[in-house]
């Protein structure tokens, strides 16, 4: 059973919540991206290592072009969280730590300071999972944290998420001492249980019940969005050094 990427599946172009628009990064993004790291250091800082890689814009836009090369062999799915309605960049999710022959993903989540504790990162999280279900035969979804990161830890609790448990001492922190790990994960018994998955009209918090569009492909073969701030996963959904 293969485990290489499947190169020619067809992936989304946007997934649309009520609020939130998530699709792939450009290289056009790479100011707003920028600007948002800028803005939001310390608070990002804390939880994630890649930040202290980044001190220039030259640098976000090599960043976005490794994301972008990796989007395309979908080795990882990095993605941007925007407001719907202004455009405006919010943060960064994506599947990561993909196993193509056994349809497992992960996901990782990051918002700039300013739209922490909005439920942007919750509603983005839903689309993913979603996606991940119903379009790529996911058999398995997991959010990773570190336990001391509450804000992270909420948005798994509030979609439902099973804490499978805590591997102690089993990550880096960001200053690289041995931390603990928060594994939460649905499995498809789990997602189809949970009353807004699939096409069902009940939402899951701050997520428009309407299913979002996506190209229709083949399902992805048998066979890890970058930044996690105080309202994140702990993983990096850009495919940084991980945490």
């Amino acid at each position: 059973m293969s485990t290489r990427p499947p190169v020619s599946i067809d992936l989304f172009d946007a997934l649309r919540g009520r609020r939130v628009l998530v699709r792939p990064f450009r290289a056009a993004d790479a100011p707003a991206v920028w600007a948002a790291i800028e803005e939001s250091r310390e608070h990002l800082a804390k939880w994630m290592p890649w930040v202290q890689h980044l001190w220039s814009l030259a640098d976000e836009r090599a960043a976005l072009a490794g994301v972008r090369a990796r989007w395309r062999t979908r080795e990882d799915l990095t993605v941007g969280i925007f407001d719907r309605r202004t455009g405006a960049l919010l943060g960064g999710t994506g599947l990561h730590r993909i196993n193509w022959a056994l349809r497992v993903f992960e996901i990782g989540y990051w918002i700039r300071r300013t739209a922490e504790g909005s439920g942007y990162v919750t509603e983005a999280v839903a689309l993913l999972v979603r996606y991940a279900f119903d379009r790529l035969g996911a058999h398995r979804v997991e959010i990773r944290m570190d336990p001391r990161n509450v804000r992270s830890r909420r948005v798994p609790e509030r979609l439902g998420f099973i804490l499978e448990g805590i591997l102690r001492r089993s990550a880096p922190d960001v200053h690289g001492a041995p931390s603990d790990r928060c594994i939460f994960a649905l499995i498809r018994e789990d997602y189809l249980r949970l009353a807004w998955a699939g096409g069902r009209r009940s939402a899951a918090p701050g997520v428009s019940a309407t299913r979002a569009p996506a190209r229709r492909g083949r399902a992805a073969p048998t066979t890890r969005t970058r930044r996690s701030p105080p309202a994140s996963s702990g993983r990096s959904a850009r495919r940084r050094p991980r945490t």
